[in-house]
Parts: structure tokens; C-alpha cells; sequence
């Protein structure tokens, strides 16, 4: 497999603050890796990290604040995923003017999300789980060799947020997910990345983790 990126034993953090120490870890081309670990561990800070090391891949990126510009409707920040294919004027006229092609392009993957129909819908009109999959659906219609996502499925239902997993491995071939079910990541990832204490306390196969390592996260 294909090595797209290498932390040796590194310091994690913001600014002079460390939040995760001793970081050795690679991520090869497709796999599906989930982090696990209690709220604050640091999931959120080697996500950060893995996408800034990417730079030269196209990463398709679902943050925890979901990064949307609450004003515009759910068309234009899905269409955000991809401005970066297109000029400065191009995107304006798409701001003021978006083409029949462009909205279908955009509901095509707001149709996988399950908001359908929702594109003309203003952002601050939406329920925190909607906003949740207008993110991943940006990330969708972005597409690239990876995709990051902190906690993309945790404001929806079991059910949903399965087929939106089923939708991500469909779309993108390797991904980085902090997820927070357990039972959740276990069936969508091939590998288990679990932070403890500020370090990596596991790095197994999803098929390996046992009770008791889960146990070891949370306890």
C-alpha cells in the first residue's frame, strides 16, 4: 500500500501548547481509520495535523463546527467544497447566478445526505443535524483522494448516520474519522486509532479492539 503519511514521534498542539505527545503513527492509501477517545483527548488536534500534512493530496474536509456561513442557503456552502477548482469570477457569477448544471450537481449529493430538496433552504433555518450533513455533503461533492471528518455523524440517528458512513466509503477510498460510537466506528473502520491521556493508547484493526481496550479509553 501507498504511505501518504508518516508522524515519528511527534508533539501535537496549538500554538506553544502540547496536546499530544510521542505521535508515531502512517496512514496508507485506503484505509478507513476512526479515533476514538473521550471529548477534549485530542482528536480534533491530530485531525488538524493529518490534514495540514495532506497538502499535496485532495482532501475533502467535514470539521466539528461543521464550518458553514449560516447566511447563504445550502447550495452555496455545498458549492464551497469545490471553489477551489474554479476562478474568482466564475464563483461570483455561481454566488449571484448558479447554473441549472451547478444545482444539479449539488442535489445530486444532498440526495445521498438525505436533504434532498434543501438547496435553495437557508443554513440558519436547518436543525443541528442537518447542518451536520450540508458539512458532509460539501465534503461529497469535493471528493479527493481522503477525507477528514471530525464527528460528522453524531447529531443524527443510528440508522442515518450508518448509510452516511456506507456513502463515505463509497465515495472516498482512504479516511480519517473521530467518531463517538464505539459499536459506530467498529463497524465502518478497518482500523482503530484510540487516544488516551495525550497519547495514542491504541492502533489496532477494528476487528481486533477488545472490551477491555475500549474500557481503557473511557475509564
Amino acid at each position: 500500500m501507498t504511505t501518504l503519511l508518516t508522524l515519528q514521534n511527534e508533539t501535537l498542539g496549538w500554538g506553544e501548547t502540547p496536546v499530544l505527545t510521542g505521535v508515531s503513527l502512517s496512514v496508507q492509501q485506503g484505509e478507513r481509520i476512526a479515533l476514538l477517545g473521550p471529548s477534549g483527548v485530542g482528536k480534533s488536534t491530530l485531525l488538524h495535523t493529518m490534514f495540514s500534512r495532506l497538502a499535496d493530496q485532495r482532501v475533502a474536509l467535514a470539521p466539528q463546527e461543521a464550518g458553514l456561513v449560516v447566511q447563504l442557503s445550502v447550495f452555496h456552502n455545498v458549492w464551497m467544497g469545490c471553489l477551489d477548482d474554479f476562478s474568482a469570477p466564475r464563483n461570483l457569477r455561481t454566488l449571484l447566478w448558479p447554473s441549472a448544471t451547478e444545482r444539479a450537481k449539488v442535489e445530486e449529493v444532498l440526495s445521498q445526505t438525505g436533504l434532498g430538496g434543501l438547496g435553495r433552504r437557508k443554513v440558519s433555518a436547518l436543525s443541528g443535524g442537518q447542518k451536520q450533513r450540508v458539512a458532509l455533503s460539501r465534503a461529497l461533492l469535493r471528493r479527493g483522494a481522503v477525507v477528514i471528518a471530525d464527528e460528522p455523524v453524531s447529531s443524527v440517528d443510528p440508522a442515518q448516520a450508518r448509510d452516511l458512513l456506507r456513502t463515505v466509503t463509497q465515495t472516498f477510498q482512504t479516511s480519517v474519522l473521530a467518531l463517538h460510537d464505539v459499536a459506530l466506528a467498529q463497524g465502518y473502520a478497518t482500523r482503530i486509532i484510540g487516544l488516551r491521556a495525550g497519547k495514542v493508547a491504541i492502533d489496532c484493526a477494528a476487528d481486533a479492539l477488545s472490551q477491555a481496550d475500549i474500557m481503557s479509553l473511557y475509564s
